[in-house]
């Protein structure tokens, strides 16, 4: 999930490629996150800050400490920070730094590989998008050398259709099955519209590599639609429900998996 503010309440960074709709303050969103939560029926919540605004991670910060333990958060460093900008980063609640393949910005794959030294020490992540089929072998091998996790966000967010055997989506598995790399199972709604049984393979494969190192995630308040339908938090939790039939599976993904990776109490 992610957190916004008001128009005056929290800068908003020059490189964005667009502006946030007009919406309510953070104490609004906030209320709205929170009734979200309870619509799905989840206690806690990752707050994965906002390109909006670049690494001034202000809004997220505030959001963490305003919901305390029911939230962890995900923020943007750029490249070369040093070991203290990273405890306090991760002093506000962070477990994560976000880099953006697809579209640029802050942080350069090149950078996160040498910060994960750094995130190793302290127990955190990278999380990555990118496109599968596009990025996913020519950075396999780099992704095996990492010493700290890397989760892929979006289902790696394959540009070239839905097909479980698409190019990269095997290397990602073998990735998964090997402990090297996670996957979200999120961002459905950016790839095809409700009920989204096109992604119904896609998400049993990558769930089939190792449910271990799979993640569910909303994506709320699905911002940058880029012309996708606005979809309703239900669709996209009963569309995981509808391939992921066994209790014990759902627990661990839903459950488990994100305590063990973003620490939760």
């Amino acid at each position: 999930m992610h957190m916004l503010a008001g128009r005056d309440e929290f800068p908003l960074w020059d490189g964005r490629v667009e502006n946030p709709a007009p919406g309510p303050t953070l104490d609004g969103w906030i209320a709205l996150l929170e009734e979200q939560m309870e619509a799905l029926g989840v206690s806690r919540v990752v707050l994965v800050h906002s390109i909006f605004y670049g690494t001034d991670n202000a809004v997220t910060k505030e959001a963490l400490a305003r919901l305390g333990t029911r939230a962890r958060g995900v923020g943007l460093l750029p490249t070369g920070v040093d070991g203290p900008v990273i405890d306090r980063f991760q002093g506000w609640g962070m477990d994560a730094v976000r880099l953006n393949y697809v579209h640029g910005g802050v942080l350069t794959w090149e950078g996160a590989q040498a910060m994960a030294p750094l995130l190793a020490d302290r127990g955190m992540h990278i999380q990555m998008l990118c496109h599968a089929d596009q990025h996913m072998d020519g950075i396999a091998d780099e992704v095996r050398a990492l010493p700290c996790p890397i989760v892929f966000d979006h289902l790696a967010w394959p540009s070239a259709g839905l097909n479980p055997a698409g190019h990269g989506i095997d290397t990602l598995c073998e990735l998964m099955a090997e402990g090297h790399a996670w996957v979200k199972l999120s961002g459905l709604y950016r790839l095809t519209n409700a009920p989204y049984t096109d992604t119904d393979a896609l998400v049993a494969k990558l769930i089939a590599a190792n449910p271990a190192r799979c993640l569910w995630g909303s994506d709320w308040p699905h911002i940058m639609l880029n012309g996708a339908q606005m979809p309703r938090g239900a669709d996209l939790l009963d569309a995981f429900d509808r391939v992921v039939p066994d209790d014990a599976t759902r627990r661990q993904i839903l459950c488990e998996n994100p305590v063990k990776i973003y620490h939760f109490a």
